[in-house]
């Protein structure tokens, strides 16, 4: 079995947020919970925000008897792409990639894997006549991808979000690409629907770059996050291409961008970009980087 890659933006010196919370140093031969760490002392730390919400789970401490981890937990998937996790002695469950640093739940309402879905939705840069325009020395095209500013980090990323309870991550990714690239909660009644057709024909057929988890800042200890993000791809230009894009929800603003291995994307987000550069066979600035 191949070893874990190494988890980087969840071992950063503070855990973000208002609070700056320190996060205790792992360095990377320490990162596996297998490897003997006697002086690992992580701050416990969830958000005031998140023990407020009414979307997260109600338990402060574990072991609780209201959580059934690793498996269907009511409507609450509890289940992590990366097969089955460890709980320690008090019952909280381990992060699979090893220590954050943090402690508790941080800003993720879940203990355990707290699922997303990321759309990748892409298209070709042509010029003004509709021609696809290519990199002259590798001869290959250049692929665009809609992209959110976040409001709550100013990162710029892929417009996904949360899978709610009991929710299809195929649902997931129509709705956040919606409300975050289309301005969807700011349409009227009849906007709405329009959109929702629109956006459910065109993501009627895409391919699943990635699932499993991801390397997000919030993690820590025992509360991480995991995603299934798919590529929805529009090759001749007339469907995706087109839409208005208004950005909305927890996006500031949405564009297209060209798909750069330069631009700084939130948490593992420039991966997932990587991998659907690879798989569409477009201009990638050293190349090497998209395998």
């Amino acid at each position: 079995m191949a070893a874990k890659a190494l988890h980087v933006k969840c071992r950063n010196t503070y855990y973000p947020g208002e609070t700056a919370v320190p996060r205790f140093h792992v360095p990377d031969a320490k990162v596996p919970w297998d490897v003997p760490f006697d002086s690992y002392d992580p701050i416990d730390y969830t958000s005031p925000s998140v023990l407020r919400a009414s979307w997260a789970d109600k338990c402060r401490e574990l072991p609780s008897s209201e959580i059934n981890f690793n498996q269907l937990d009511g409507n609450v998937d509890r289940r992590s792409y990366e097969g089955i996790y460890k709980l320690d002695s008090n019952g909280c469950p381990l992060n699979p990639h090893g220590r954050t640093g943090v402690a508790g739940r941080g800003l993720l309402g879940r203990w355990g894997p707290n699922h997303a879905a990321d759309p990748i939705v892409t298209r070709w840069k042509v010029d003004d006549k509709g021609a696809k325009i290519v990199e002259p020395q590798s001869g290959k095209p250049i692929l665009q991808f809609v992209a959110i500013r976040r409001k709550d980090n100013g990162e710029w990323a892929l417009p996904g979000g949360m899978v709610d309870p009991g929710e299809e991550v195929s649902a997931t990714l129509k709705r956040e690409f919606s409300e975050e690239a289309m301005g969807l909660l700011d349409a009227s009644k009849s906007g709405r629907e329009k959109l929702r057709s629109k956006v459910n024909k065109a993501f009627n057929e895409g391919h699943e770059i990635y699932r499993g988890y991801v390397d997000d800042p919030r993690n820590t200890d025992n509360a991480w996050m995991e995603t299934v993000a798919v590529n929805f791809h529009d090759d001749s230009g007339t469907g995706l291409a087109l839409f208005k894009l208004s950005a909305g929800d927890d996006a500031a603003a949405v564009r297209w961008v060209d798909a750069d291995p330069n631009q700084d994307l939130f948490a593992s987000h420039r991966h997932f970009l990587a991998l659907t550069v690879k798989l569409r066979d477009a201009f990638w600035p050293g190349r090497e980087d998209a395998d």
